[in-house]
């Protein structure tokens, strides 16, 4: 099934990072050698399960062919011990661990494969209340060179506007 509007969803829950991914040779039965791939973090298959819950429950069947882009916001929990006059999340989680875990969760689900999605805006903040991502995918037009500057700015300045941290 093919869209033509966007798609935005909730993720609750606090977001894992996809981590480094290590491979360990095995040799099978048949004598053949196979790989044992394995991530660093063991949290991040329950969040990679949560995403791909929230998107088919929310997104009612939604399929994505061709070029695609993303925006995300991750509202992470804020420790107790943290000054209030600390407003930026400048910890680990790194931002790109945690997209690429919302990216892999949604092969297969949203679309074919993470190498669609061409566009990308993330964010990570604390989180007032609840832990949580917010993620929106639409279909992505053409890049041309002198447009994309100007397509940056204008959906940073549109999470300015949507985003409550």
């Amino acid at each position: 099934m093919s869209s033509t509007t966007a798609v935005a969803f909730t993720v609750l829950g606090i977001a894992a990072p996809k981590g480094s991914a290590k491979g360990f040779p095995i040799r099978r039965k048949d004598g053949t050698v196979g790989v044992v791939v394995t991530s660093d973090n063991r949290n991040v298959k329950g969040w990679e399960t949560m995403v791909r819950s929230a998107a088919q429950q929310q997104c009612g069947g939604v399929f994505f062919e061709g070029p695609v882009q993303i925006a995300i916001v991750f509202w992470l929990p804020r420790p107790a011990s943290l000054p209030r006059r600390v407003t930026h999340h400048l910890k680990k989680p790194d931002l790109d661990k945690l997209v690429r875990a919302v990216k892999d969760s949604l092969k297969g689900i949203l679309w074919h494969d993470d190498s669609q999605v061409i566009g990308l805006v993330a964010r990570k903040g604390y989180a007032v209340d609840q832990p949580r991502a917010y993620i929106v995918v639409d279909h992505a037009a053409a890049v041309e060179e002198i447009a994309v500057a100007q397509d940056l700015f204008a959906t940073l300045e549109q999470f300015k506007e949507t985003a409550p941290c």
